[in-house]
């Protein structure tokens, strides 16, 4: 079983990863493309085009984890950048896998696609909104 604390060091892949690649293709990715020595204990993030998916790669001392999330009706808010690799804290991935934007704004929205009554498509519609104090 893998623990994840608030001293785990998260890694953003920025910009699109291939949703097909396995454990060793992320390994030798995060070794090449992001510069970093997986076998440190860091998560690292990846996620596909359509930004609906993220795989999340782990090794907790004896073997690899690979976690993924799809959500059904709506998109991550993931930086475009392919060449930038970002390194943000556990909270701030968890409020980007929630659904939050995490771009400097006044404040975070998330954002559902929800079908209204008598309507036949959904409508984007904000379900959060956090303003800073």
């Amino acid at each position: 079983m893998f623990w994840l604390s608030e001293q785990t060091r998260v890694f953003l892949r920025t910009g699109v990863t291939d949703g097909r690649l396995g454990i060793d293709a992320l390994r030798g990715l995060v070794g090449k493309a992001m510069r970093q020595d997986v076998l440190t204990g860091g998560l690292f993030v990846f996620c596909n085009g359509r930004r609906n998916r993220i795989r999340c790669l782990l090794w907790d001392g004896s073997g690899f984890w690979l976690a993924s999330k799809r959500v059904e009706r709506a998109t991550f808010a993931w930086p475009r950048d392919e060449a930038q690799v970002r390194q943000m804290s556990l909270a701030q991935l968890r409020l980007l896998v929630d659904g939050f934007e995490l771009t400097s704004r006044r404040g975070w929205r998330r954002y559902e696609e929800r079908l209204a009554r008598g309507r036949t498509h959904p409508e984007v519609i904000a379900t959060r909104d956090l303003q800073p104090r």
